[in-house]
């Protein structure tokens, strides 16, 4: 049992940041105690794929994929038109690779080879880098969470599990301990890592509003504990927030509740169309800016697909299969027609526009494998699915309203400095 009269560092949150801070004290140590709310560790990074980017790896060198810190820097500057931080964002990237080096040593498991998605084990285009930085560990974030709690347990920091951090102790300026069960516990120092705000209301309508543009669409990915524990903390100390409207939506469709992995994925052969009836971009676009291509759309986005597409899904998931979108066809949630201009009509986009843009795949992508528009066979090659998509033209035919509507993460936090301090 820990000595609670006697600690030197308190983290609160057991997700895979706070046991990360929890080992990284105890290896310096530190006489550590690790405050969780739920009845279990992991919390959001369990139900991840536990994907790591950094640069300079072990794991990119054994593939010949030659990086540095200063490029990684450089692209997530670029990539967030540096409104971000340059000094904090580049300890971030420096640390980055070295911190992935660590959790190799203490036997996180990621294959030395290329992996075609952010699920599979090994090396992956996390989003639109040209250099692929994705680390993709065996067993996912469930692998990541139990290498970092079989360190804790090695190091003999204690987890107090079920027991929420009700607020912070101060004194003369400075965080001394937290007040936990009722219970004060002082320690020299106090880790905030418990994690984001997505299963709380209140807080999305003020931190993060965007995603209620989903409407009744909207579900949440993250763990019971994202419950933004942390503003409370802010309140309490005087300290700044940062981020403010920033988190992460993914494209679904209107009718899906589960993560794709739950979910299965939509059909390989669709074109995605906005309220204009034409195609837009590349369906596979990554997740980093695929929902702000689709925002800026006019009117609804469809993805329009045929019987052959519906009838290829693979059965065995919640919410992609035959069965289900024939359900939601029946259910009037998901939009059926004989005929393409039928099909136009029902969604209320120009017949000749939807036609010629389903023409266009005919003979381009689904004839040749090549995609002058948008270079999308590029992106299935990436994926390990080089072969052309098939034409859309076995009637009946499908749309299914397509929009940011899985919240994934929230972004709003403690502002810290390059040293992690708040």
């Amino acid at each position: 049992m820990t000595d609670f009269d006697a600690l030197d560092v308190i983290v609160v949150g057991g997700g895979g940041a706070g046991l990360a801070a929890a080992v990284t004290a105890a290896e310096q140590g530190a006489q550590v105690a690790l405050f969780e709310s739920e009845r279990e560790l992991g919390g959001s990074t369990q139900l991840s794929a536990g994907m790591f980017t950094a640069a300079g790896t072990s794991v990119q060198r054994g593939l010949g994929v030659e990086d540095t810190a200063e490029r990684h820097f450089q692209h997530y500057m670029d990539l967030n038109q540096w409104q971000l931080a340059p000094g904090l964002i580049r300890e971030f990237c420096a640390a980055a690779g070295p911190t992935l080096e660590w959790l190799l040593g203490l036997g996180l498991d990621i294959p030395h080879a290329v992996s075609p998605d952010a699920h599979t084990p090994g090396l992956c285009r996390a989003g639109v880098e040209d250099v692929w930085r994705g680390h993709v560990p065996r067993d996912q974030g469930y692998g990541l969470v139990q290498v970092l709690d079989r360190a804790r347990r090695g190091h003999g920091v204690e987890a107090v599990l079920g027991t929420r951090v009700e607020r912070l102790l101060c004194e003369d300026g400075r965080v001394t301990g937290v007040v936990a069960d009722g219970i004060e516990v002082s320690a020299a120092a106090v880790v905030v890592a418990s994690g984001g705000f997505a299963r709380d209301p209140g807080l999305l309508d003020r931190y993060y509003p965007e995603a209620r543009d989903a409407g009744d669409s909207l579900f949440v990915v993250a763990a019971p504990g994202s419950r933004g524990d942390h503003f409370a903390f802010a309140e309490q100390t005087g300290s700044s927030l940062t981020g403010q409207g920033w988190g992460l939506m993914l494209p679904t469709a209107s009718f899906q509740r589960y993560h794709h992995w739950q979910a299965g994925f939509p059909p390989k052969s669709r074109v995605y169309v906005n309220g204009e009836g034409r195609r837009f971009m590349d369906e596979d676009a990554s997740y980093a800016v695929s929902s702000g291509i689709i925002r800026a759309q006019r009117g609804p986005v469809w993805a329009v697909f045929d019987e052959k597409a519906r009838t290829g899904l693979p059965v065995g998931y919640a919410d992609w299969t035959p069965d289900r979108i024939a359900e939601e066809v029946r259910a009037g949630r998901l939009l059926s027609a004989g005929s393409v201009p039928e099909l136009a009509a029902a969604m209320d986009v120009p017949a000749d526009a939807l036609s010629a843009t389903v023409a266009r795949w005919n003979t381009r992508l689904a004839a040749d494998g090549t995609d002058p528009d948008f270079l999308r066979e590029e992106s299935l090659a990436a994926k390990g699915s080089p072969e052309s998509p098939a034409p859309i033209a076995a009637p009946p035919y499908y749309a299914a309203r397509v929009l940011p509507a899985e919240l994934v993460c929230t972004h709003t936090g403690l502002e810290i400095d390059r040293t992690a301090a708040v």
